[in-house]
């Protein structure tokens, strides 16, 4: 015999799937081990459920509400089977502390259509969820056997063999939706306890003063720069024969900064420049060496072809 709602899932244009069942856990399941269906977010209904949707124009895939009456709690979920005795449902355990019940209370489930899930935020209850290396990666694995989300519900994953738990902040485009075969971003809070790193301040740098500038016609002659003064000094520690180099400087013409008078004599020196050049102009400079050696001590003068000739081989007259 059905009941009074299951005679009205019966006619066309009647109200949706809706009826009470007592509710258990995955563990109190009779002859099953299903670890699966405990880290999942769906439930296990009985065949009559099945009976009756089959009658109804349920689009697929079948998603339901669940409400605590009691407490005024409510959630979401998909089914996974039709293999529960009759006037029971089975679910994980996460899903029945987010309702608030415990073994054996009467929880109402209702066929709903929600949307498809486009963005969902959540906040980690521990800082320890920080540890993973790639969070949105096991948290992808564990919502493939999840099928609807719904704000303000406790979502528990397990990593390396740990148990952590996320909360759901925000779910669009509405509080409850779909999250089957769909495109959704995902984004995390800062956990629970989480607090930012305290960066040391900054030391204050004190400012550098700048080298002040100063015209060098008010510094005295003693202090101006003279370039390419002082003396040489050689590897060997030998000192120069020459003595120290000559100051090739010359002074700044008055009211001309500029351009300044320098010996000629000088400009073949290496470091001298020639502050007479214009341009388009080249000038080529040649220093021509000086002998070292004194004619007087050279001997007599060369004179050309004035030689005596040799022969490889001498006859007996003596010529060749």
């Amino acid at each position: 015999m059905f009941g009074i709602q299951e005679i009205f899932g019966m006619f066309p244009g009647a109200r949706g799937f809706r009826r009470d069942y007592k509710c258990y856990s995955i563990a109190m399941l009779p002859h099953s081990n299903r670890p699966d269906v405990e880290k999942g977010g769906k439930i296990i209904l009985p065949p009559s459920a099945l009976h009756l949707l089959s009658q109804m124009n349920v689009q697929f895939p079948m998603l339901f509400k669940l409400k605590n009456t009691a407490k005024n709690t409510v959630t979401h979920c998909g089914v996974l089977e039709f293999i529960a005795d009759e006037g029971l449902v089975y679910m994980p355990s996460w899903m029945m502390r987010n309702l608030l019940m415990n073994e054996g209370d009467l929880v109402t489930v209702e066929s709903v259509n929600l949307p498809v899930a486009s963005y969902s935020k959540f906040q980690p209850q521990s800082v320890d969820f920080l540890d993973i290396s790639d969070p949105r990666a096991v948290l992808e694995s564990t919502l493939r056997g999840v099928a609807c989300l719904t704000v303000g519900d406790v979502i528990a994953i397990e990593y390396n063999s740990k148990i952590f738990e996320l909360l759901v902040l925000e779910t669009k485009p509405s509080n409850a939706v779909s999250i089957i075969e769909c495109d959704m971003q995902v984004d995390f809070a800062a956990p629970v306890g989480y607090q930012e790193p305290v960066r040391a301040p900054k030391k204050a740098v004190a400012p550098v003063d700048e080298p002040m500038m100063i015209d060098a016609d008010v510094l005295p002659d003693a202090q101006k720069f003279s370039a390419f003064t002082g003396s040489g000094s050689r590897l060997g520690g030998h000192k120069n024969k020459k003595g120290a180099a000559k100051d090739v400087s010359t002074p700044v013409v008055a009211g001309d900064p500029v351009k300044k008078q320098v010996d000629v004599a000088s400009l073949g020196h290496k470091g001298v420049p020639n502050y007479d050049w214009k341009p388009g102009r080249l000038t080529f400079r040649r220093n021509i060496r000086k002998p070292t050696v004194s004619e007087s001590d050279a001997g007599p003068s060369f004179s050309a072809f004035s030689g005596q000739g040799f022969s490889l081989k001498k006859t007996a007259s003596g010529r060749v």
